[in-house]
C-alpha cells in the first residue's frame, strides 16, 4: 500500500513540478525582457515589494526547508523510514500542486504575462524547456530513489538557472547585435545627404519624435524610429529594414541605461541635430549616479558635428547647465515658461523661442508663439502645457530646415492629440478618462496632475509607484504626494513601494484627501462604488497592470 501510495505522489510530483518550472521559465524569461535584458534594470526590481515577494515569500522558505532537512538527516547519520518517506514526497508535492493550481487558474484567467516571441526569448525559452526535461531524465536515471529532492532543489534555483540561460542567450545574441550594427552603419554611411535628428532625455522624446514627425511631414520625406525602436538594437533595424534614398530627414528616438549608450547610438544613426529633451532622475537607481545620467545623455551633443545643432529644453536646470556649456557649435533653447532659478536678464539673452500667455483648457492649447523676429497665436488640441516645450523644440528643427513660422504653425493647429502623452477616453456611461498609461517619470505625474486641474467635478489619479528612482524615490513620492492633495479627491496607489512616502505627503497637505493603496481590481471598483467616484474623471497615470485598465474602461 506505502510504495502505491508513494508511486502516485511520485507521478503526481512530476506532473506538478513540470507545470510550476514552466511557469518560472515563462516568469523569469519575461522579466528579463522586461527589464530589456539589462543586469542593473533587472538587480533594481528585486528593490520592489513585487520583487522581493518573488524571491522572500512563505513557499520559498517552505521548500528550504524541505531541501535542507534531508541534509540534517544525512549529517546526523538518521535513516528515514518508508513512511516518513512517503509523507515528506506527498508535503513536496502538495506544495507544487498548490502552486501550479494556482498558475492554471491565472492562465486561464489570463491574468499570467508572458514574453513577447524574438530570437531571443526563444533561445531562452528552447533552453529552459530543455533544462526541465532533462533534469526529469537525469535525476531519474541517476538516483531513481532521491530524484524528486534534486527536482526541488532544480525548482528553488529556477531564477539562477534561467538567468544563467539568459546570459547563453546574450553571448548569442551580442555576436548578432554588433553584426547588426556593423550591418547598420555601413548602410548609413552610404546615405551622405540624409539629415538626422537624434532625440535623448529623460522624459518626452517620444512626444518631442512624434510632433516633429507630424510638423514635417508633408513637407519632407521622414523616416522615424517607431516606439520601441530607441535602443542600438531597434535603431540599427530600423535603418536596415526601413531607410531608403528617398528619405531626407531620419528622425532617432535614443534611450540608453548606462554611460557610452548615447554615443553608441550617435555612431549608428550620426545625427546632425540634436534634441536633448530633459534631465531628471529617471533610471537613478540603474545609472548609479545623477552624475552619470546628465553625461550620458549629454553624449548626443558631444557626438554632433561641428556644422550641428543643439536643441535644449530651457524648462529643466541640468539642460540650462548644459546649454551654458556647449561651444563649438550652433545651439537653441526654448522656454515654455521663464524659470525660476533663470534672471530675467539671461532668459532676455538666451531666449531663442519662447511662449507666452498660456491657456491650458482641457481640449486644447493656446500659446503664443513667439521668436526674436515675429509671434504668432497658436492654438493645438495637443494637451497638457507640458508639452509646449516639446512643441517649441520640434519648432527649432523646422525652422532649421527651412519651414517658415506660418508654416509650422499650421501643422501644429492640425495635430492629433493622440501625439501627446495623455489621452482622452469614455467609457460606455460617460465616465471620463485621462490615459497617461504610456510610461511615467517624475515629471510627467507632476505635468499630469497639473493639467487634470482643468476638470470640473470630482478628481482621481490610479497609478502604481515610480521605480528606479534610487534614493530619490522616498522624496519623490513625497513631492507627488502633496501635488495629488492639490488637485485629488481621490487617489489609489497600484503598488506598495514607497506608498507611505506619497501617502504621508497628501496627507501633510491635505489631511482631507482619500488615498488608498490597492493592487485588486474588484476591490478598486468597490472603493470608487462605495465612494460615488464614478461620474467624474480619472487620470490613469503609469503602467498599472492591464486587468486594472480593463476595469476601468469596462466601468
Amino acid at each position: 500500500m506505502v510504495l502505491i501510495l508513494k508511486d502516485c505522489f511520485l507521478i503526481g510530483f512530476v506532473i506538478f513540478w513540470t507545470i510550476v518550472f514552466a511557469k518560472k521559465i515563462i516568469f523569469w524569461t519575461y522579466l528579463w525582457q522586461l527589464k530589456e535584458y539589462h543586469w542593473a534594470r533587472f538587480k533594481s526590481h528585486f528593490s520592489t515589494h513585487n520583487g522581493k515577494k518573488a524571491i522572500f515569500n512563505f513557499l520559498n522558505f517552505f521548500k528550504l526547508i524541505l531541501i535542507i532537512f534531508p541534509g540534517i538527516l544525512f549529517v546526523l547519520s538518521l535513516q528515514p523510514n518508508q513512511e516518513f518517506f512517503v509523507l515528506y514526497l506527498f508535503l513536496i508535492s502538495l506544495i507544487f500542486a498548490a502552486e501550479g493550481i494556482v498558475f492554471l487558474k491565472n492562465l486561464f484567467a489570463k491574468s499570467f504575462a508572458f514574453p513577447k516571441i524574438t530570437l531571443k526569448t526563444l533561445i531562452i525559452l528552447f533552453l529552459g524547456f530543455l533544462t526541465l526535461f532533462s533534469a526529469i531524465f537525469i535525476s531519474f536515471f541517476f538516483d531513481p530513489e532521491s530524484f524528486f529532492y534534486y527536482l526541488l532543489l532544480a525548482d528553488f534555483f529556477a531564477p539562477l538557472i534561467i538567468s544563467f540561460l539568459v546570459f547563453i542567450a546574450h553571448l548569442i545574441a551580442i555576436i548578432w547585435r554588433w553584426n547588426l550594427i556593423k550591418q547598420a552603419m555601413e548602410k548609413r554611411q552610404k546615405f551622405n545627404r540624409l539629415l538626422v535628428v537624434g532625440i535623448t532625455g529623460s522624459y518626452g522624446k517620444s512626444s518631442t519624435k512624434e510632433f516633429l514627425y507630424a510638423i514635417l511631414k508633408n513637407h519632407f520625406n521622414i523616416l522615424k524610429t517607431t516606439a520601441n525602436q530607441n535602443s542600438e538594437v531597434g535603431i540599427s533595424k530600423c535603418i536596415l529594414e526601413n531607410l531608403n534614398e528617398n528619405h531626407e530627414v531620419f528622425i532617432c528616438e535614443m534611450g540608453a541605461y548606462s554611460k557610452g549608450g548615447v554615443r553608441l547610438l550617435s555612431e549608428i544613426a550620426k545625427p546632425k541635430i540634436g534634441i536633448l529633451t530633459g534631465i531628471n532622475e529617471q533610471h537613478l537607481s540603474v545609472f548609479g549616479s545623477q552624475e552619470k545620467i546628465i553625461a550620458t545623455k549629454y553624449e548626443l551633443i558631444e557626438s554632433l558635428p561641428q556644422e550641428g545643432l543643439a536643441v535644449f529644453n530651457g524648462d529643466n536646470a541640468y539642460c540650462q547647465d548644459l546649454y551654458e556649456k556647449t561651444t563649438g557649435i550652433s545651439e537653441k533653447i526654448v522656454f515654455s515658461e521663464i524659470p525660476k532659478n533663470l534672471t530675467a536678464i539671461k532668459f532676455w539673452l538666451w531666449r531663442d523661442l519662447w511662449a507666452e500667455t498660456i491657456q491650458e483648457e482641457k481640449d486644447c492649447l493656446k500659446f503664443k508663439l513667439c521668436s526674436k523676429e515675429e509671434a504668432l497665436e497658436i492654438k493645438t488640441k495637443i494637451l497638457g502645457k507640458h508639452n509646449i516645450a516639446n512643441l517649441l523644440m520640434s519648432v527649432v528643427v523646422a525652422k532649421q530646415l527651412g519651414m517658415t513660422l506660418e508654416e509650422i504653425a499650421k501643422e501644429i493647429e492640425n495635430l492629433s492629440p493622440e501625439l501627446g502623452a495623455i489621452k482622452l477616453k469614455k467609457t460606455k456611461d460617460g465616465l471620463n478618462i485621462i490615459d497617461s498609461s504610456y510610461s511615467a517619470n517624475p515629471n510627467g505625474v507632476l505635468a499630469d496632475l497639473d493639467y487634470l486641474k482643468n476638470w470640473p467635478g470630482k478628481k482621481i489619479i490610479i497609478m502604481p509607484s515610480l521605480i528606479e528612482l534610487g534614493k530619490t524615490a522616498p522624496s519623490i513620492h513625497y513631492k507627488i504626494g502633496e501635488k495629488i492633495a492639490e488637485t485629488c479627491d481621490l487617489a489609489i496607489i497600484t503598488t506598495r513601494d514607497y506608498f507611505k512616502d506619497l501617502k504621508t505627503g497628501a496627507e501633510n497637505k491635505n489631511k482631507d484627501i482619500k488615498i488608498y493603496y490597492s493592487s485588486n481590481p474588484r476591490e478598486i471598483k468597490k472603493i470608487l462604488t462605495d465612494l460615488d467616484f464614478l461620474s467624474d474623471v480619472i487620470l490613469l497615470e503609469g503602467r498599472s497592470p492591464e486587468n486594472i485598465k480593463n476595469m476601468i474602461y469596462n466601468l
